[in-house]
C-alpha cells in the first residue's frame, strides 16, 4: 500500500467540500485525493468514481460504517422538540425520528470492488470483515480510521492495509469508537505515537497539519503520509458552501468547538449560534440527529445564513487560504 500513498493525503470532506474537481487536482498536484461516499446514492457515488478513475491513477473513497440505533431513544425525541423553533425560525418541518440508515453501504462497497478503487477508508468504527476480504480480493487496499491505541487494536483485527491516526484538532467529525467520551483533546502527535506502538502497518496522520511545517513534522514523527481537510475547504475545487466560504474568509475571530449538535456525532466545527443553543441538549445519535438537523441546516444554506450552519473546520482554520488546489499541496509542504 505504501506505493499508493503520497505525503500529502486530501481528507474526505463529507456534505461538500469533496468533489471530483478536488480530488483531481490533488492527483494532479501529487497528493492523494478521496472522495466522500458519505450522503451520496450509490448513483451519484458511482458516477464520481468513473469521473475520477479516468482523470489520476491515485485517488480513494472514504465509505461511513453504519452505526447501531442511538443508545437512548428518548434523549433523541426530546432533542428534536428543543429544535422546534429552529424549525419554526427557518418554516421548515422536523422529520420524524430516524434511528437506523446504512448511507447504502454493501451498495457503496459494491461499487468500490467494481471499479477496483485504489483505496477505500471507513469512519465511524470497523467494518465488517467481509467487506474489508471483498475489497482486499478486488485489488484495493483498505484504511480504518482510529483516535487511539486501543481503537487502532480493534481495527486491526479485520486485518486492514493500514490505519488513520485523527487528533482531536482534525475538523468535522471524529471517527472515535466512544462519541459519548469523546472530547477531542488528544493532539495528532500523541494518537500517532499511540497507534504506531500497537502495528506496523502504514499509518496516516490526520489533524491539526495545517499549520507551516507540519506535514513535514509529522512525516519526520513516523506518519506514512499526512491527511489534511481544512486546509483544502477554501479551495477553488472544492464545494465548500459560500456561507462557509464567507465565514472562514470574514477575517473575524473564532474558535472551533466539538459538538454533537448538528449530527449526534462529536465534529469539529466553528463556534456560532447554533453551536452555542444546542450543544448542550445534543444526545449521542447518529445519524438520527443528523436526519432531524438536515432542513434546517440546508434552509440556513440557502439563505446564506451560518449561524445555523455545520461550519465543519479544525483549529488550524485560521490559516486556510482560498487557492488552487496545487498551491495548497505546494505550501504544505514548506
Amino acid at each position: 500500500m505504501r506505493d499508493l500513498l503520497r505525503p500529502i493525503v486530501v481528507a474526505p470532506m463529507a456534505g461538500g467540500p469533496s468533489t471530483a474537481d478536488l480530488v483531481i487536482a490533488a492527483g494532479q498536484a501529487g497528493a492523494l485525493g478521496f472522495l466522500a461516499a458519505g450522503y451520496k446514492t450509490p448513483e451519484a457515488v458511482e458516477a464520481e468514481v468513473r469521473s475520477v478513475r479516468g482523470a489520476c491513477s491515485g485517488y480513494g473513497v472514504n465509505l461511513f460504517v453504519p452505526l447501531p440505533p442511538p443508545p437512548d431513544v428518548a434523549a433523541v425525541e426530546r432533542y428534536r422538540e428543543a429544535l422546534r423553533p429552529e424549525a419554526e425560525r427557518y418554516g421548515v418541518d422536523l422529520p420524524p425520528v430516524r434511528l437506523t440508515d446504512d448511507d447504502h453501504f454493501a451498495s457503496k462497497v459494491e461499487i468500490a470492488v467494481e471499479y477496483r478503487v485504489p483505496l477505500v477508508s471507513f469512519t465511524f468504527g470497523v467494518p465488517p470483515v467481509e467487506a474489508v476480504r471483498a475489497l482486499r480480493a478486488a485489488g484495493s487496499a483498505v484504511l480504518i480510521t482510529v483516535t487511539s491505541g486501543e481503537e487502532a487494536r480493534r481495527a486491526l483485527a479485520v486485518e486492514p492495509d493500514g490505519l488513520i491516526a485523527q487528533g482531536g484538532e482534525a475538523g468535522g467529525h471524529s471517527a472515535t469508537f466512544s462519541p459519548a467520551a469523546y472530547r477531542g483533546d488528544r493532539g495528532v502527535r500523541a494518537v500517532l505515537a499511540e497507534v504506531l506502538t500497537v502495528t506496523d502497518l502504514p499509518v496516516i496522520a490526520a489533524g491539526g497539519a495545517g499549520a507551516r511545517g507540519a506535514v513535514p513534522g509529522l512525516l519526520a514523527a513516523g506518519a506514512a503520509a499526512v491527511q489534511c481537510g481544512t486546509a483544502f475547504v477554501l479551495a477553488d475545487e472544492a464545494g465548500t458552501r459560500p456561507a462557509q466560504r464567507a465565514a472562514m474568509l470574514s477575517g473575524e475571530p473564532a474558535e472551533t468547538v466539538v459538538t454533537r449538535a448538528f449530527t449526534g456525532q462529536p465534529a469539529r466545527a466553528l463556534r456560532n449560534r447554533f453551536v452555542a443553543a444546542y450543544s448542550s441538549l445534543a444526545p449521542v445519535g447518529y445519524p438520527a440527529i443528523h436526519h432531524l438537523t438536515a432542513p434546517i441546516r440546508a434552509a440556513a444554506a440557502r439563505l446564506g445564513d451560518a449561524s445555523a450552519l455545520n461550519l465543519w473546520a479544525g483549529v488550524g482554520h485560521a490559516g486556510a487560504h482560498a487557492a488552487p488546489v496545487a498551491t495548497l499541496v505546494d505550501r504544505l509542504q514548506e
